[in-house]
This record gives structure tokens, sequence and C-alpha cells, in this order.
């Protein structure tokens, strides 16, 4: 790859959860009585047929880890677990009230924060208190993010007796130097012992995160990395670019010198050198920052083309409504958008005065459902097609134009009625979902907002 294409590239940009991105919601236009109305439309629609996504927002962490983007409350007081458990009990029990019947969950994520740092019984509380009001989906999907420093056999065992089957641990990098600039010292047998453990008790989906970009971080650090991670043969790894956002997050990613980071092709080089590795371990790249072995689930739906992106990223169950829980929870009824209270205390604050938590979110237009369809595509299968009358839109001629340039980049391939990215375009796909923005194009940001593409 010429250094000029990563250059040329290397630009602010969304990643892509989500269509509108978060920046562009009209919040004006929201009510959370229209986000109830959508809400009880996508549960009509799909609940008997595939049941519904629940994610679960746990913030607490003992330590701040730098190069962390996440909504997060740092202490070591752990009376705050139950609290904290039955504020999301609460708002779980005022979506049931919304809803006819019992919800069937197909997909149920712990994220965080740390959901770890809450003790094995009040994790069992929280699930078990889900499932007084909600039945489980024949299929269903179950995980958590454990972090190798706090999550115990007693973690993984109850988590386990309760339907869970998937867990991804936290790696980021082995090296030392990366991991005190980070603020996230884990060696690598702490690590080791977590998998096995969730090996032995029957865990059939284990997932490690690495992050590229880091400070400090070089081509050794990452191969060292690969290699170790191989070692433990985990089903799916994810291999993030580090976003740095201080201007956002605020102080937790000051944690070190921006002189610190590799920039640009070096970066790149990061990414490129960890890809190869990893095809040659027999991981195959699925969709944009993940890579799976062909025997785990995301490979399958990658192949057979039913891979799904929310909120949560990349999923192997895809379901229309997906309800968010805890503070700052995003929920998504595929026709709007809503956002819990990013506050703690606001949070327990709208609780106490029995309403949904929600303070702002987004109603899609016709428009911003079509968009959405095409960045998903993207996103999940490297192609989409306007061939049929409900994927055309008025400005499409302009986007294809707007594309040229990458065309002739090798970036992607367009005929009349279809644009499918190549192999050399898979690292730029961000790029390309940018050019269907429709909101982006006609309003680009005066402020930073988006972390760099590459």
């Amino acid at each position: 790859m010429k250094n000029s294409i990563v250059q040329k590239y290397n630009v602010p940009g969304p990643r892509y959860t989500s269509y509108p991105t978060v920046p562009y919601w009209e919040e004006g236009f929201f009510t959370v009585s229209g986000w109830i109305e959508t809400l009880q439309r996508a549960y009509t629609e799909s609940n008997d047929t595939e049941g519904i996504s629940l994610y679960i927002h746990l913030p607490f962490c003992e330590s701040m880890c730098t190069f962390c983007g996440c909504n997060k409350r740092i202490t070591r007081r752990h009376e705050v677990e139950e609290p904290y458990i039955n504020a999301i009990l609460k708002e779980w029990a005022l979506y049931c009230g919304l809803l006819n019947g019992r919800p069937r969950i197909k997909e149920l994520h712990l994220g965080g924060g740390t959901p770890t740092f809450f003790s094995a019984d009040n994790l069992e509380k929280l699930i078990k208190g889900i499932f007084a009001l909600a039945d489980k989906a024949p299929d269903c999907e179950f995980s958590f993010e454990g972090h190798p420093n706090n999550t115990t056999r007693a973690h993984l065992q109850k988590l386990y007796d309760l339907g869970f089957r998937r867990v991804s641990f936290g790696v980021q990098d082995y090296n030392e130097k990366v991991q005190i600039a980070i603020n996230r010292i884990q060696p690598f047998h702490n690590v080791a012992k977590m998998t096995f453990w969730a090996k032995e008790i029957g865990y059939t989906s284990i997932s490690h995160d690495l992050v590229f970009g880091l400070p400090f971080q070089t081509v050794a650090n990452v191969t060292d990395t690969i290699e170790k991670t191989k070692s433990l043969n985990p089903d799916r790894i994810s291999f993030y670019s580090y976003a740095h956002v201080p201007w956002i997050k605020g102080n937790g990613q000051r944690g070190f010198d921006e002189g610190n980071l590799p920039k640009d092709e070096e970066k790149r080089m990061l990414y490129e050198v960890g890809k190869k590795l990893l095809a040659k371990k027999g991981y195959y790249e699925i969709g944009m920052d993940h890579f799976a072995l062909p025997s785990d689930s995301m490979y399958k739906t990658f192949t057979n083309g039913t891979l799904h992106r929310n909120f949560m990223g990349y999923s192997a169950s895809k379901t229309q409504l997906m309800i968010g829980l805890g503070v700052s929870s995003i929920s998504d009824s595929w026709y709007s958008f809503a956002q819990n209270e990013k506050n703690l205390e606001d949070y327990y604050r709208r609780l106490e005065e029995n309403e949904l938590p929600v303070f702002r979110g987004h109603l899609l237009t016709d428009e911003d459902l079509i968009i959405r369809r095409h960045i998903l595509n993207l996103m999940c299968c490297f192609t989409t097609s306007w061939k049929a009358e409900n994927t055309f839109f008025n400005e499409l001629p302009e986007v294809l134009e707007s594309l040229t340039e990458m065309e002739q980049d090798g970036l992607i391939e367009i005929t009349a009625y279809s644009l499918t990215v190549t192999e050399k375009g898979k690292a730029f796909v961000r790029n390309i979902c940018m050019a269907f923005d429709l909101r982006l194009k006609r309003k680009a940001p005066d402020t930073k907002l988006f972390s760099m593409t590459i």
C-alpha cells in the first residue's frame, strides 16, 4: 500500500455503529413518547420471530485506563454495586410495562466499564432479575466483557450457569512499556489463566481484544502480542485502532504525550503486519477490526451474509430491537435511537421519578433508513446494492461521483447497481461509508468529533 494512499484517506471519520451517527442526531425533533411508539412497533414486529437484544452497561472500574473511551465511574467502593443493580432492574421493569407479554431475549451483553467489578453473586441477582420478566429465545447468545485482572473462576462459572457462552478479555498489548503508558498492567499469565478456565468450564466463544496505535507501540510489540494470543487460541480476535479523542473523553486520554503515538504509515503498518500474521494463524477478517476462526459463529454469519452491527459492535445474532439499560446506554428500535442519562446521579434521579432515564435520541427519516441500510451493508458485507426500489435515494448519482477517486485507487468496484469494497479497500471502509453519509456531507463538522479513520 503506497504511503500516499494512507495519507490521502487518513481523515477524521465515524465508526458507524449507527446511522445517523450520534453527533448528527436531530435531538430537537426527538421525544420520549416518539421513542416509546417506535419501541412498541419494533417489539410487535420482531419479538415473536427473532426476539430482542439487551445491552447492560456496568460503568464501574477500580482504575482508569488512559486509552479507554467508555463511560465509566472510577471507584474502589464496592457498595455501589447493589444500588446500581436495583436501578437497572427498575429500568427494565419500566420497559417491560410498555411491552405486551414477556420479551424473548435473543442476545444479552454485559459491557462497561468493568462488568466483573461486580461480584459473581450480584451479577447472578442482575440476570435472574432480568429473566423474572422475560424468557430466553431458543437460539440465545449471552456474552460479557471480563477484565483479566479481576475476573475470578467464580465469575466465569456463575455466568456460565446462567447461560453465558461467550466472553471477551481485554488484552490491548503485552508490552510492559505500552501497558504502563495506558495504565493497564496485565501480565500474560493472567489472560492465559482466564482463557484456560473459560475453556475448561465450557465457553464456546472466547474473544481477545487487541489495540493497535497505542503509545510506544511497535511492530515488534504487535507481533509478540499476536504470537502470545495465538498460543491461547481464542475463537475471535478484535484488532481495534486506538481512537485518540481527548477533546471528547477529557483527561482519561491525556496520560501520555501525543508525540508517543504512532502516526499515519507507522500506525497503518502495525495493522498490516497484525492482519497478515492473524491470517497466517488461521483467522479470517470479519467486517472491520474483527477476525475469527472458521469454527466461530461470527465467521459463519459473515460468510452467509447475516452479520449484524449495532452499538455493541459486530454481532452474530441479529435483532431489530435492542434495549440498552444503565447509565449512558443507547437503545435502537431500527426506527429511532434513545440514549440514557450519562451522569450516574441523573440516571438514578429519573428512575426515582419512575421515568425512563432517556435524555436524547433521534427519530429516523425515510431517507435515514435507506442510508442506514447501505452503510450497514458496507460495514458487514463489504458490498451494497441499489437495484431494489426501496434502496435508491436521490443523491445516489452524486455519491457515486464522489467515489470516483476511490475507484481509481482500487479501493472499490462499482457496477450499474452495486458497489463492492476490494481487498485493498477494506482498510478504508469507514471512508467509503462517509461518501454515503448524507448528513455528514451536508454539514461538515466545525469542531473535532471523530477519531482518524486509519
